[in-house]
């Protein structure tokens, strides 16, 4: 079976112990930032089907791949996070924006 994607560190050795031979290559930097975006989208998509606390943690461990991939600081991204739900709040009310007039 053919996959082509990013898969996590412990992924061939969990393949290996269920007696598959699993054939994999290292990535280049840009090969990486690709399949690692590709990853996000993957699973947000889980994430929207499943609508669980697994697949939203799996989107975590993207997004901290993705901090590291550009040096960001993840406490940093925390608090850009905290400072526009200053500014502009969350989404908790529910508000949905149907329309503008002028």
């Amino acid at each position: 079976m053919k996959y082509n994607k990013l898969i996590r560190d412990k992924i061939p050795e969990i393949i290996r112990s269920k007696g598959a031979v699993p054939i994999t290559h290292i990535a280049s930097d840009e090969e990486y930032q690709q399949k690692l975006k590709a990853k996000l989208q993957e699973e947000v998509d889980e994430f929207l089907e499943d609508n669980n606390e697994e697949e939203l943690a799996d989107i975590l461990e993207v997004i901290y791949a993705l901090c590291d991939l550009y040096n960001f600081d993840k406490d940093k991204l925390e608090q850009l996070r905290k400072d526009k739900a200053e500014k502009r709040g969350g989404f908790k009310d529910k508000i949905i924006l149907d329309e503008t007039k002028e």
